[in-house]
């Protein structure tokens, strides 16, 4: 139903952030009505469910929901019916921020893909906590945490660091993201010096805590091999959990949409399946090269269990899905882990 007629409409006649207001306002309806809870989980979630012990934390199944759809926590628990095996909210700033003027998320349709400029745009770590506090899932919760915007990089651990001590006891991992396009010289960070510092001093703050939480680097698919080989080096020296793979693309080749069209909508991160090969090839190099010394998340241009299984035998440990979401629909997670259990993934 959603492909064949929730999903024309709402291209027709919402924009793409519009759409994405509406799908949470009606999620949280049907959540309100309590007697269709176990109507809607038994529609989307599998029976093929397997767990998977992944940087210490006991995960139901391997498909999860990437940062960026629920930026602010404000729909766990009703996300938690979609039979996801987690969730990862953000990306997370110490202070409120509007992020750029909209229109700032466009949907490619001939290419299954989607661009965006969003710029962090969150509530702040605090109203992000309150929400937390109040979740009744018992779902797993990643952090996705940045720094502000206006907040220069020679001060960007300043603000990591505020939002991982305030998530703390709310959340069961981190992402540290250093990665997207969409802040100012946000990629700067991933240089080997500046992200060494960051992460060092993460993990550092982590170790003072009674309960150890793993941290993972989201980083970009647009990074040289020689980036990449500094990266699995970092990652190690900071005995990190590992890395989620990848974030979204400021390449723009070989898409079906017209260049018109695309010089008209301008920047922002490429995603959906226009990334799907070379986030692949990132998982694949990263697993390559880290000898199975850390976890890696793949992400990227998932849109079906064909696709889940390309990133799993590249390396991934775990998987996570968004742009799938918006061209597939909600039983995208249910299909996926059908379709890896057939064919004995799982």
């Amino acid at each position: 139903m959603y492909r064949t007629i929730i999903k024309p409409l709402l291209f027709r006649f919402y924009s793409a952030e519009k759409a994405h207001h509406l799908a949470f306002f009606a999620l949280k309806i049907l959540h309100y009505l309590f007697f269709l809870k176990p109507f809607i989980r038994y529609c989307f979630s599998s029976s093929h469910q397997k767990k998977a012990i992944v940087a210490g934390i006991t995960f139901p199944n391997l498909v999860g929901l990437a940062a960026g759809f629920d930026k602010n926590a404000e729909a766990i628990d009703e996300l938690a019916l979609l039979g996801f095996g987690f969730i990862e909210i953000g990306t997370v700033t110490p202070r409120p921020q509007a992020g750029n003027p909209t229109p700032r998320l466009f949907r490619l349709p001939k290419d299954t893909g989607i661009i965006n400029r969003m710029g962090f745009n969150n509530d702040g770590v605090e109203k992000v906590v309150e929400r937390l506090k109040k979740r009744k899932s018992t779902i797993i919760v990643g952090g996705n945490i940045g720094k502000n915007k206006d907040t220069p990089n020679e001060k960007a651990i300043d603000d990591y660091l505020i939002c991982l001590k305030a998530l703390y006891q709310y959340v069961d991992y981190f992402t540290v993201n250093v990665s997207s396009p969409n802040t100012p010289n946000l990629r700067d960070l991933q240089e080997k010096e500046p992200l060494l510092r960051l992460l060092n001093t993460l993990q550092n703050e982590v170790n003072h805590q009674n309960i150890k939480k793993p941290i993972f680097l989201k980083i970009a698919p647009d990074l040289s091999e020689t980036q990449l080989e500094e990266i699995v080096e970092v990652v190690i020296e900071s005995k990190l959990a590992g890395i989620i793979a990848t974030n979204t693309t400021i390449q723009r080749n070989d898409l079906l949409t017209s260049k018109e069209e695309i010089d008209k909508i301008g920047a922002g991160g490429l995603s959906g399946l226009p990334v799907k090969d070379v986030s692949t090839k990132v998982v694949q190099f990263l697993k390559e090269k880290s000898q199975n010394k850390f976890t890696i998340i793949g992400v990227g241009g998932i849109s079906s269990g064909e696709d889940a299984q390309q990133k799993i035998s590249a390396g991934a440990d775990l998987i996570q899905v968004y742009s799938g979401l918006i061209y597939q629909g909600p039983s995208l997670v249910k299909k996926i882990l059908n379709y890896l259990s057939y064919n004995k993934m799982i």
